[in-house]
């Protein structure tokens, strides 16, 4: 497979392009790095493609937080200027002026 350069970065917020959520990259694979039975879960008519970035995301919806994986596919820069509200965020990033996550020195993956 050919692997494609990542749209975003450790520290973008985005948010899902058909889902009702968004959240904080904190983590990337180049590619799809997840296990068969969760790709299998996915419907067949929305299953998106193996060979393209995939974001690990500390997310929130109007209900909860929780961590998603998601391709880069289906998502797209979120622009909102409303702060994330996960609880696991300070543990791992700084959150600068401006709403900018920059990732803490001590966080390693």
């Amino acid at each position: 497979m050919k692997m494609r350069k990542a749209k975003f970065g450790i520290g973008d917020i985005v948010r899902h392009k058909i889902l009702p959520f968004r959240g904080v990259v904190f983590d990337v694979d180049p590619e799809f790095a997840n296990s068969e039975e969760w790709w299998n879960a996915i419907p067949l008519e929305i299953r998106p493609s193996k060979d393209q970035p995939f974001y690990h995301l500390l997310a929130e919806n109007e209900e909860t937080e929780y961590v998603a994986y998601v391709s880069e596919q289906n998502l797209e820069e979120d622009d909102s200027d409303m702060p994330l509200r996960n609880p696991q965020i300070n543990q791992i990033f700084v959150v600068e002026s401006g709403g900018h996550y920059k990732p803490r020195m001590n966080f390693a993956h």
